[in-house]
């Protein structure tokens, strides 16, 4: 089907203005994302409907630790992604390319479908996950407006890349999102995921300013993005462009794709991520892949305990309704499947 977000050029060409890398793309040719492709000066996507990954998830395995903690999500996703990351855990769907004459793995799913299958799952909510699902907008958009029709939230689990026009389209549908910020250093960001900082950083604060609650995600690569500078620089960012109140979670590495002998990240160097978060002023720093670490969220005024979390399970004290049952001090995020949050 013809794609969104583009402009016919001169001589066939078009500009896709779907994400940050803005691809002028010839005919016969497709966009970094390699599913959105120039038929004779149509830009055309190639994913719309076909669903390569459908599960019913807890929604903290996003993960969205003060979005509706304790509730399921289901997470649907198509090939493809604007990124070419070198640890890719999903890279066998997210770097998928299309064979020569556009065909696609995948389910053809309708969007109402989707809605169905997420309604009679229980789910609270239906996430855009796995790959990027900025690439695949049409389907989302779609699927988004009948899932708030539905009393569904909408969650984008993204590498921050979406352009600010699509994100305007998309972002009063969008409730939550989990946002990667891989590193803080320019030259990170070029090597391992062929993508630049600022553009990314300019997204986030998009996202932000729109009113969508937001958690980030830094995946720690020993070696790579774990200097005390750039873990500082992301949480200084967060403290003073997002707030002190977006959590932000610090992911073990384990090998995988294009880094197969890297090492795993130590504890250590998450250490010294939950240190830079505290210096800078955050309220909830996390630690994700890593058994023992920092996972329950505790009221930053009186250090209670108000969500306790076992692997994917949260448990809430009983007491809790948005507030420390201790002090009264507010929890910021969205814990009321009709409330707002923040």
């Amino acid at each position: 089907m013809e794609a969104m977000m583009y402009r016919r050029l001169e001589d066939g060409f078009v500009r896709c203005d779907l994400c940050r890398h803005r691809c002028t793309i010839g005919k016969d040719s497709s966009g970094r994302c390699r599913v959105r492709v120039n038929m004779g000066g149509e830009l055309v996507t190639l994913v719309y409907g076909r669903v390569i990954a459908e599960h019913t998830d807890p929604v903290e395995k996003k993960p969205l630790f003060h979005f509706l903690p304790g509730s399921t999500t289901y997470s649907i996703a198509t090939v493809g992604c604007n990124f070419r990351c070198r640890n890719c855990q999903n890279h066998g769907i997210a770097q998928f390319s299309p064979t020569g004459n556009g065909t696609v793995p995948g389910e053809y799913v309708e969007p109402s479908e989707i809605v169905r299958r997420a309604v009679n799952a229980g789910c609270s909510s239906i996430s855009y996950t796995y790959t990027e699902p900025t690439i695949y907008f049409e389907y989302a958009l779609d699927t988004a407006r009948l899932a708030r029709q539905a009393g569904l939230k909408n969650i984008f689990v993204t590498n921050g890349y979406i352009t600010p026009e699509a994100l305007d389209i998309i972002a009063p549908c969008i409730d939550a999102s989990n946002i990667d910020l891989k590193g803080y250093s320019a030259n990170f960001y070029n090597r391992m995921a062929g993508a630049a900082l600022a553009d990314v950083l300019e997204c986030i604060i998009d996202y932000h300013r729109r009113g969508i609650w937001i958690e980030i995600t830094t995946l720690v690569i020993a070696g790579e993005n774990d200097s005390v500078e750039q873990l500082a620089g992301i949480a200084e960012f967060i403290a003073t462009k997002l707030g002190s109140d977006v959590p932000w979670h610090l992911s073990r590495f384990f090998p995988q794709h294009q880094m197969p002998n890297h090492p795993v990240t130590p504890a250590s160097a998450l250490a010294k991520g939950v240190s830079a978060a505290r210096s800078a002023g955050l309220r909830f720093v996390y630690e994700g892949n890593f058994e023992g670490g920092l996972c329950d969220t505790i009221c930053p005024q009186c250090s209670r305990g108000i969500i306790k979390r076992r692997g994917y399970r949260s448990v809430m004290s009983e007491d809790f309704n948005g507030s420390c049952p201790g002090c009264g001090s507010h929890i910021a995020g969205v814990f009321d499947v009709t409330g707002d949050g923040a």
